[in-house]
Order: C-alpha cells, then structure tokens, then sequence
C-alpha cells in the first residue's frame, strides 16, 4: 500500500488494527514499525502463583480463609 504523507502524517487503516487499544512506533534508520501493545490485565495472571496450605476446600470456602485468619 502506498499513501501520501500529509502535514499530520500518514493514516494506518483501522481494519489493520482490529482488536488493538495501543501501538508503540519505533523508527530506525530505514524503516518505521507499528507494533500492537498487549495490556498487562492483572485476571490472566491469576492462579499462576497459587498458595499451597493444608487446604482442600479453598474455592467453597475461600472468604472464611481470607478474613478469619
């Protein structure tokens, strides 16, 4: 694709950019590069680090472990 380079710039179509909130734009000396930026969503890294107790009915009771402890 080719396009004009106007005072504001050159446009990215939106279609390329489906799904995508955030991009960071690098320049070097011959190319400039658009790359999608992946937001850190603190829920996908749930259960990656789990407490291991003496413990087997966390889930049914996980409130009674948080808060009489």
């Amino acid at each position: 694709m080719r396009t004009k380079v106007t005072e504001n710039g050159v446009l990215i179509p939106k279609g390329w950019l489906e799904g995508v909130d955030e991009v960071e734009i690098q320049k070097t000396q011959n190319m400039i590069i658009v790359v999608p930026v992946q937001a850190d969503d603190p829920i996908l890294s749930l259960g990656k680090q789990p407490i291991l107790l003496d413990v087997e009915d966390a889930s049914l009771n996980h409130d009674r472990y948080l808060y009489d402890r």
